[in-house]
């Protein structure tokens, strides 16, 4: 039996990444790993049931990927991202889609977006 997946993103600045998901979208910090001082980060984290994985690894993945998350409460998860404004971006509210779908994409410091949704899979 398959398990769920841990999307694993590039990252390039930890300052960035702690204050996008950490800061802003409220995810806390479940690891953090280097081979060595002034080596790159591959950070684990989490918020309710989704793992991530950061890494600043050039060979890890490619900058730019898209991963979509479902949602159980996105109007709930959107009011929850405007009580921490975030200055380098400002999304509009989640939108209907005509497939029968709500989302709302954010995207990263890298270029990775992150599209929650609620509704069809």
């Amino acid at each position: 039996m398959l398990g769920p997946a841990t999307p694993i993103l590039r990252s390039f600045d930890e300052a960035k990444a702690r204050a996008f998901y950490v800061e802003w979208l409220g995810f806390v910090v479940v690891f953090e790993h280097r081979f060595g001082p002034q080596m790159p980060l591959y950070l684990g984290l989490r918020r309710d049931g989704l793992d991530l994985h950061l890494t600043e690894h050039h060979g890890d993945t490619t900058p730019g990927t898209r991963v979509r998350i479902a949602c159980a409460d996105l109007d709930g998860f959107y009011d929850d991202l405007m009580t921490r404004p975030y200055g380098a971006l400002n999304p509009g509210p989640p939108q209907d889609q005509t497939w029968g779908e709500r989302d709302l994409t954010l995207t990263d410091p890298f270029g990775n977006r992150l599209t929650f949704f609620e509704g069809t899979t």
